[in-house]
Order: C-alpha cells, then sequence, then structure tokens
C-alpha cells in the first residue's frame, strides 16, 4: 500500500500503531525521535507517501522535524499526534504542510481511518 515512516518517542505507542498500520498493509519505518525521523526522511530522499509524527519528543519535536523536512521535500505529507492541546495550537500554524492532527488517546482503528484519510 503506502510507505510510512513514524516516529514516536513511546516505544510502545509506537510499536501498537506500527503494527495497526502494517495490518493495514503499509510498509512501515520507525524513528524514536524528530532527528532520527528527519535523518530517515533525508536517507529516502523525502520518499515516504506520509510521515506520521508524535509533536512532543526529546531531542527535536516533531513540529521542528516537520518543518525542516517540508523544507527539503516540499509536499510531503506529514501528519501529527498529541496529548496536549498547547501542541495542537502550534500545529494549526503549519497549514500546507501538515495533513492533520490526531489527538491522544486514539483507537487504531482512528488512527488506520486518518492515516487512510491523509494519503487521499
Amino acid at each position: 500500500m503506502a510507505k510510512l515512516l513514524l516516529v514516536e518517542d513511546d516505544e510502545s505507542v509506537r510499536t501498537l500503531a506500527a503494527r495497526a498500520l502494517e495490518r493495514a498493509g503499509h510498509d512501515i519505518d520507525l524513528a524514536a525521535d524528530g532527528a532520527q525521523g528527519l535523518e530517515a526522511i533525508r536517507a529516502a530522499s523525502g520518499g515516504y507517501d506520509l510521515v506520521v509524527s508524535d509533536i512532543r519528543m526529546p531531542e527535536m519535536d516533531g513540529i521542528e522535524m516537520a518543518k525542516a523536512a517540508a523544507s527539503a521535500f516540499p509536499g510531503m505529507r506529514i501528519m501529527l499526534i498529541t496529548g496536549y492541546a498547547e501542541q495542537r495550537e502550534r500545529a494549526e500554524d503549519l497549514h500546507g504542510i501538515i495533513r492533520d492532527v490526531v489527538q491522544k488517546p486514539f483507537t487504531l482503528a482512528e488512527l488506520r481511518e486518518r492515516v487512510g484519510l491523509a494519503l487521499n
């Protein structure tokens, strides 16, 4: 189906989300923070159909990563995940870069649905 990069610092969330998206037929690469995510995006020359990233992470947050990725690879599809209202507000300023912001906690069915919408 689609080639996705999942960037999430919480290992249990990363593992569960990756499994759910793999079961939906997607090919998943993983990164534990924004710096690793940006490195993976650059290594793949922006070749992901969608990047799904948590916002609040150590070292480099998802918004910084999204800005850097979009600057290097315009048109890249990025979807953010957050459990914090103030982070959601920061993401709303990134029109044209961010496809969607998913609120934590989310169900795996909701994640699969929102990824499907972001890919269309």
